[in-house]
């Protein structure tokens, strides 16, 4: 169904791939979508090796944008500069934290007022379907705090990014990137019905994750298949393309994009986007869409796929192993029974929810109510919650009868949330396995907490296939082995509802606005430059495979504290490794001692025997994991370890842009080590790195260090730091991005 040829071909003509043409490979790159929108959001007087990008747009929502303007008020801002769209799809319907939510959604609003942004109020919309109604345009580029911010399927290409990089924007700076390699990924054939988006984007996660076939680069998807795909089929395939760890993604558009924009009132948003002549890509995806089987995603990773016939042929294998998984990842604290979800050969699940922006589209709903009409998800330990990714989208489903089709069978319909894909909402019974059209199912996206003892199951499944399991009580069931028809008229967009309760004030900044403030909203703490040399104490060694950014920081309830660098701070690597708060809090108040020019005896040892003074050595925590970083965009699973007095991390690599973005950001250094290069070293274990500042400054791309072990051995190290640009060289030497303006002023 999918192949992958990494050889990479020109495309002639937007039809035909060739691996030979008249003009060079660079040349010819240029003539790809992604160039073509790059060059054109290329700064003035900037040019030359990379692009360094103006977006047209920016996108936020309430775990993210207090945070940020928090950032970019303590910078210098004075009023948005671009379009700036908040949302409150995130902490909306969580009842966590007393008054927490609401003051932080009064924040965003005073702050709309103050510098003249947009506005969305709670469960008016999920941020990436606000963006796709209201900011899109063909060729255009959009920058989101958000790791799903995906618009390519719309003519946008749309990027993911920690905080920080948004409020460069908002200080009319520049998204720095080396240019990126195009792949191409070709579309054929026409999906079977019962197949949905999801289908097709899990069988690309799996095809291209773990091999990093398209990290860091864009996707650029054409060929003869999509026309044969609505759009908000498209959006549901598009969205995904974050779990590949690509940088962005963009889509050739036609007369289907055209009607989108005309009946959202935009019509002057569309434009046709297509290859050049002869047009390079660097490697090639290709798609059949009618080999596409009903897939599912198993825990913990969308890319951890098979089709659902695989799984009914062979549950017991395949659930067998992800018990093993679970347990290798949580030890004995927690005890996975999905082999008990196995009945008389068949596989059941507890939950199917139907969300956000992959989940709830029209078309997604449309097809699962008619699936359901006439039947019933039982009066048994399964339930079903829908929830519409929009006003708009869930007044048109009433209006169509298909919210009402979904009530009669037993499903409950909630407002536009997020809180199903990061762990706040529709949380499962423990042992429980829930399927669920949304976008992760990482360790603790659902809200269990294995630490504690508790554990639950998602796994990824299209909203076709979940609605095919309710009409069978919780039974897993391929959307393609159901007969079912969708009468339902077409999608119409109704936007009269934003114009009542959305505020949007682009282009109108009321400076005299005061921002309010709630009691949970503080100032960032003050954050020390970096010092001439750097001592580490390890307050983390992870040999997992991949360590996530729920890892890194947990989602669900934290994400109440998200306005409160100091308490959510508490939470940091809680489910993984509890003990390195108080480790790194010992570490903080040693170095902060040390400022004061008292040394504690350990740290007297390790001063002793690295041969730096007291005076010229910084001392901070250090997180080492294999590869650090996949999924969210959040800026505090960085912030979060700077917090605590973070000042480096150590991996081999980092699994996405956006997490090593925000360790710059927030001046912690992001080290590399090589490929085989062991790292047998523990936790309590010194790390020092003489002439780390000059190093920095001076445009080197690697220093010797030394790991001093508890036992005082002390071995030779080599920690590597490509890539960095000159800016992000002063923000590390500065101590963080805040500094760093700060120092400009």
């Amino acid at each position: 169904m999918i192949t992958l040829n990494p050889n990479g071909v020109y495309l002639l003509d937007g039809k035909t791939m060739a691996p030979e043409a008249p003009i060079a490979k660079d040349e010819a790159r240029e003539q790809t979508i992604a160039y073509q929108i790059l060059r054109k959001h290329q700064a003035p007087g900037q040019e030359g090796e990379g692009f360094h990008i103006k977006f047209d747009a920016l996108v936020s929502h309430d775990i993210t944008y207090v945070g940020i303007i928090q950032t970019a008020r303590a910078s210098g801002l004075k009023e948005f500069p671009l379009p700036y769209a908040m949302t409150n799809c995130h902490n909306s319907l969580c009842a966590v934290g007393g008054t927490i939510n609401e003051d932080d959604h009064v924040f965003g609003l005073s702050a709309a007022k103050k510098y003249g942004g947009i506005y969305v109020p709670a469960n008016q919309a999920v941020i990436h379907q606000y963006a796709r109604e209201t900011l899109t345009a063909c060729g255009n580029m959009i920058l989101g705090s958000d790791s799903h911010t995906r618009y390519g399927s719309l003519g946008t290409m749309g990027v993911g990014e920690g905080g920080g990089e948004l409020v460069k924007q908002l200080l009319k700076n520049t998204w720095d990137i080396q240019a990126p390699e195009v792949v191409l990924v070709w579309l054929e054939g026409k999906p079977r019905k019962g197949i949905g988006p999801h289908d097709v984007a899990i069988s690309l996660v799996k095809a291209v994750f773990e091999s990093g076939f398209v990290k860091n680069k864009v996707l650029e998807f054409a060929g003869p298949g999509v026309k044969n795909l609505p759009v908000d089929f498209r959006n549901g395939i598009d969205v995904m393309t974050t779990e590949t760890t690509c940088l962005s993604s963009i889509w050739v558009t036609d007369e289907k994009v055209q009607e989108y924009f005309q009946m959202h009132g935009r019509p002057k948003a569309y434009k046709e986007l297509k290859p050049g002549k002869v047009a390079w890509y660097d490697a090639v995806v290709t798609i059949d869409l009618s080999e596409q089987e009903s897939m599912i995603a198993l825990p913990y990773h969308p890319s951890n796929a098979v089709s659902i016939h695989e799984l009914q042929a062979n549950p017991e294998k395949v659930l067998k192993a992800i018990e093993e998984d679970t347990v290798k990842r949580f030890g004995d604290k927690v005890h996975p029974d999905l082999l008990s979800k196995i009945r008389d050969g068949k596989v059941w699940a507890d939950q199917g929810i139907i969300a956000g922006c992959s989940g709830g589209t029209y078309d997604n709903l449309s097809e699962a109510a008619s699936i359901l009409k006439g039947k019933s998800i039982g009066n048994d330990y399964f339930t079903m919650s829908a929830y519409p990714q929009s006003t708009p989208v869930y007044l048109a489903t009433t209006r169509s009868h298909i919210a009402e089709e979904l009530l009669e069978a037993g499903v409950v319909i909630k407002p536009a949330f997020c809180g199903p894909c990061f762990g706040a909402g529709d949380v499962p019974s423990n042992n429980g396995f829930s399927i669920r059209h949304t976008t992760r199912n990482f360790p603790n996206r659902e809200g269990s907490k294995p630490g504690q003892g508790q554990i639950s199951m998602v796994a990824l499944m299209d909203a076709r296939s979940i609605a095919a399991t309710a009409a069978n009580g919780g039974c897993i069931t391929a959307a393609t082995d159901v007969d079912y028809e969708d009468k339902h008229k077409p999608y119409e967009f109704d936007g009269h509802i934003y114009e009542k309760r959305i505020y949007n004030g682009w282009g109108n900044a009321h400076p005299e606005e005061e921002l309010r403030y709630g009691p949970n909203i503080k100032d960032w703490p003050v954050m020390p430059a970096m010092q001439e040399n750097m001592l580490l104490e390890l307050a983390a060694v992870i040999h997992d495979p991949v360590t996530t950014t729920d890892e890194l920081i947990p989602s669900g309830e934290t994400s109440s504290y998200r306005s409160n660098p100091l308490k959510l701070s508490e939470f940091a690597l809680s489910r993984r490794v509890p003990e390195y708060v108080g480790r790194s809090k010992r570490i903080q108040e040693d170095d902060r001692n040390r400022r004061g020019g008292v040394l504690s005896e350990d740290l007297q040892k390790a001063l002793a025997v690295a041969g730096t003074s007291a005076e010229s050595t910084s001392f901070g925590s250090c997180v080492f994991a294999n590869k650090p970083g996949d999924g969210s965009a959040r800026e505090q699973a960085a912030s979060c370890q700077k917090v605590l007095g973070g000042d480096a991390n150590i991996c081999y690599e980092y699994a996405t842009k956006r997490y090593r973005s925000n360790c710059i950001n927030w001046g912690i250094v992001p080290f590399t080590i090589g490929p085989d290069t062991p790292f047998d070293y523990e936790v309590g274990d010194y790390v020092i790195v003489p002439g780390i500042r000059k190093a920095i400054l001076e445009g080197a791309e690697e220093i010797g260090a030394r790991v001093i072990t508890r036992d005082g051995r002390s071995t030779p190290i080599t920690l590597y730091f490509k890539n960095l640009s000159a800016d992000e060289r002063q923000i590390l030497a500065d101590g963080c991005l805040m500094n760093y303006y700060k120092n400009q002023q």
